[in-house]
C-alpha cells in the first residue's frame, strides 16, 4: 500500500523497567515487529525494507516477531520469509502466530515452516531461553485458537523469575493478570487505524458514543459494538505502553495496512531497553 495511506515508517523508542531484572541484562535491547499481513497489497516492498534496515540498525539483542505475517492465504509467507531472513541480532528471532496466520486449516504449519526454514524460532504455548535462564520469553498460543491455554505455559515458571510474553491479541493481557508479565508484547490492532492527536483511536470515542445511544438506534450504525469488539475487546490497549494491574502491556501498532489506511497512526518499528529498577 502507498505510504500516502499509511503514513511514514515510524521508529519507536521505550525504556521498560523490569523487577528483579539481573545486572548483566541491564540494557538488553528488543526490536518488535508485527502484522506484516505481507500479500501483495497491505504493505509494500519499500516500508518493508526500511522496517528490516531499522531494526538491524538498532543492533538488537533479540528480536521478536507477534504475528499475523499473512492475510488470508499463507502462501506469501516464503517470499516474506526471504526478506526476512536479512534480520540481524545477537541472541536470534523469537515469534509467535496470530489469527490469520491460522486461517486455513493448513496455515499453522506453512507459516511455521517457512519461518523456521530461515532460522526464526516460532513458539507456539512455548518458553525460550535466548537471553539466559534469568529471564525467559514466553510464547503463547493466538488467542483466537483453541489452543490458547496460557496456564500450562506460565505455570512452569516461578513467580520469582522475569519474564517477556509474546501474544498476538492484547486482550490476552486481561486474562494474563493471573501471573506475573514483566512485559507482553502484542499486536492485531493496528493502532486503531484512525486516530485523534491526543486523544487516542476514534473507534475508542465511537464506542463511547454508541453506548450512549439507545439500543434501537445503536444496530442503525454503521459499525455496531459487537463488531468492533469481534476485533478486541479492549481498544482501549489499541497502541502503546500500559499497565495491567501488575503487569506491562506493549502494543506495537504493526506494519500493515487496511482500508481505510492509516491517519495519525504510522507503522512502527519499536525498540525496547530493558532496565533493572
Amino acid at each position: 500500500m502507498h505510504w500516502l495511506f499509511t503514513g511514514r515508517l515510524s521508529i519507536d523508542e521505550l525504556k521498560v523497567k523490569i523487577a528483579d531484572l539481573p545486572q548483566s541484562l541491564h540494557g538488553t535491547k528488543l526490536v518488535h515487529l508485527t502484522d506484516f499481513h505481507y500479500d501483495g497489497v497491505r504493505l509494500s516492498e519499500e516500508l518493508l525494507q526500511q522496517a528490516i534496515a531499522a531494526s538491524n540498525a538498532a543492533n538488537p539483542d533479540i528480536i521478536v516477531l507477534t504475528g499475523d505475517y499473512v492475510t488470508d492465504d499463507p502462501k506469501p509467507i516464503n517470499q516474506l520469509a526471504l526478506r526476512l531472513k536479512d534480520l540481524q541480532s545477537r541472541c536470534g528471532v523469537y515469534a509467535v502466530l496470530g489469527n490469520h496466520d491460522i486461517h486455513y486449516k493448513h496455515s499453522k504449519a506453512e507459516v511455521t515452516s517457512a519461518l523456521t526454514s530461515i532460522g526464526i524460532h516460532v513458539l507456539w504455548n512455548e518458553i525460550a531461553y535466548p537471553l539466559g535462564p534469568q529471564l525467559p520469553i514466553v510464547g503463547l498460543a493466538d488467542y483466537w485458537s483453541k489452543e490458547f491455554q496460557p496456564a500450562v505455559v506460565m505455570n512452569q515458571l516461578n513467580c520469582h523469575t522475569p519474564r517477556i510474553v509474546l501474544s498476538h491479541n492484547p486482550d490476552t493481557a486481561e486474562i494474563l493478570q493471573q501471573w506475573r508479565v514483566d512485559l507482553q508484547l502484542s499486536g492485531h490492532t493496528h493502532g486503531g487505524h484512525i486516530v485523534l492527536p491526543g486523544l487516542g483511536p476514534v473507534i475508542v470515542h465511537y464506542q463511547k458514543l454508541l453506548k450512549q445511544l439507545p439500543q434501537k438506534l445503536q444496530r442503525w450504525q454503521p459499525l455496531s459494538l459487537g463488531d468492533c469488539s469481534k476485533v478486541v475487546k479492549h481498544w482501549e490497549w489499541a497502541k502503546g505502553f500500559h499497565q495491567v494491574s501488575n503487569n506491562q502491556l506493549y502494543v506495537n501498532r504493526g506494519l500493515g495496512t487496511y482500508r481505510p489506511g492509516r491517519l495519525f497512526c504510522p507503522p512502527e518499528v519499536t525498540v525496547i531497553t530493558l532496565m533493572t529498577q
